[in-house]
């Protein structure tokens, strides 16, 4: 296949193995969680205080029992996903604390947004699974919202969900809510993965206890986790590419090495969205080519381990769903597509480098993951698609309006956009001259008054209450 983005030699990819390889054992990484630090070193993994050094053989025997692929079991069976090898899904957006609203100001999300975004995805036709903190909500209790939104996220939606990574405890609540679902934890965990979670490494070289801890946890239960790298070329990390990659690397094979010894054959996915500081500002850019270019090098990484991979979707600085946020959001989330990327987050609604979910760029993002879609879809070239003896008849200057064939497929062979702009100049202006976002708001508005809840057991919503609320009481 011929791509002028870089393909990377075996050469090239083992240079960066090697560095990483270089960092674990010389360097190490810090785990800031104690039941880490035990687990590495009663499985003989050298360790000074919270550091932990790995040698290659201890890498690579764990990656010998990562999978390459799983699927991802959903509460609806025939909503189940596929991650790894040729299979991918686009999932929402993630972690942000604020709605950009379609006058392009700013507003603290509620959970009434997070249940918005949930009813949204559960009606979406190219968004697979359920996300995680599509947003902060901001009118919750933050040591407890993390129960609001794993309850909205299994009872307003069937698709597969993210789970919690929030803490230990987090963590634990996720695979008890889970439980309750699927009759248990044995059944739970003889299930497979229900849920996935992301599993930030904290750069250079540490897992905070949070995320350490709940890596643990949800690895014992069997469910996936994204083990990911989040470095700004430049400040948490090295300023050239190659040295990111490197860093980056040896952070996930750290987390992915003790998800392994945790449970051999636990899922993982590959994941990053390592990106360039914004030399200028000093903070981080998304929507620059640097990212698509990390993107890009990242697949071709994991696939160097044969490990699924993750990276961001729709990603931009703008902070309204402009010509600037189309741009920069095609630009990543075709990156990722085009390159083998299997989870790909944030494929909706994020606007400002994280900062603000919005509702319109959710709808814009998700026809563009339709057309993505599309995009990648083979050409059939049997002889039946070609049917040379259909262009035989109508031979030279006739035309095609009219052949049957036509009227089979007029409707399904080419793709058909919800609210993107085909119409002529008069026909744009006779329909109100709208913009696409004002286009995409009134799109909003039909979806969520059309939204129905999808069927549970009432007696699993009310188990799932009533944890909810004895947690709450608890903490």
């Amino acid at each position: 296949m011929y791509d002028r983005m870089q393909t990377f030699t075996p050469e090239q990819m083992t240079q960066v193995h090697d560095a990483s390889m270089e960092l674990l054992s010389s360097v190490g990484v810090a785990f800031n969680e104690p039941e880490a630090i035990e687990i590495f070193s009663s499985k003989g993994f050298k360790v000074s205080g919270k550091t932990v050094f790995m040698t290659e053989a201890q890498v690579q025997k764990a990656l010998e029992t990562a999978p390459s692929r799983f699927t991802v079991t959903a509460r609806n069976p025939q909503k189940n996903v596929a991650v790894g090898e040729d299979d991918f899904v686009f999932a929402p957006g993630y972690g942000a604390p604020f709605i950009a609203l379609p006058d392009g100001s700013q507003r603290e999300a509620t959970m009434a947004d997070y249940d918005n975004f949930c009813k949204l995805i559960q009606t979406s036709k190219t968004i697979d699974m359920n996300g995680f903190m599509m947003v902060e909500p901001g009118d919750v209790a933050p040591e407890t919202a993390h129960l609001d939104m794993i309850f909205s996220s299994i009872v307003l939606c069937d698709k597969p969900f993210m789970g919690s990574p929030v803490s230990k405890q987090g963590a634990r609540d996720c695979i008890e809510m889970a439980s309750i679902i699927w009759g248990g934890k044995d059944k739970l965990t003889a299930t497979g993965p229900v849920s996935v979670s992301l599993i930030n490494s904290l750069s250079p070289l540490q897992f905070s206890d949070e995320m350490a801890g709940s890596l643990i946890e949800l690895a014992k239960a069997n469910q996936a986790c994204v083990i990911a790298s989040l470095i700004m070329a430049g400040s948490s990390g090295p300023v050239t590419l190659s040295g990111v990659l490197s860093l980056q690397n040896a952070e996930i094979l750290a987390g992915i090495t003790l998800a392994q010894l945790v449970n051999p054959g636990a899922p993982v996915v590959y994941g990053s969205t390592s990106s360039a500081m914004d030399m200028r500002t000093g903070g981080l850019a998304i929507g620059c080519p640097e990212l698509s270019m990390v993107v890009s090098a990242t697949a071709q990484m994991a696939r160097f381990y044969k490990l699924p991979s993750r990276s961001g979707g729709g990603l931009t600085d703008a902070h309204f769903p402009d010509g600037q946020a189309a741009a920069e959001s095609m630009l990543a989330l075709s990156t990722a597509a085009r390159s083998g990327i299997n989870f790909i987050l944030h494929s909706a609604g994020i606007l400002g480098s994280y900062i603000a979910m919005s509702f319109e760029k959710f709808m814009m993002d998700e026809e563009m993951c339709g057309i993505i879609r599309q995009l990648i879809k083979p050409i059939d070239v049997s002889p039946e698609a070609i049917d040379v003896e259909m262009i035989k008849s109508v031979g030279i200057g006739g035309q095609y309006l009219t052949q049957p064939k036509t009227f089979k497929l007029c409707r399904t062979e080419f793709y058909m956009t919800d609210f993107l702009n085909r119409q002529n100049y008069a026909g744009w202006k006779a329909a109100g001259s709208k913009r696409i976002d004002q286009v995409a708001a009134e799109g909003l508005s039909r979806r969520l008054a059309a939204y129905e809840k999808p069927p549970i057991d009432p007696d699993v919503e009310m188990a799932l209450a009533a944890y909810v609320a004895n947690r709450k009481d608890k903490s």
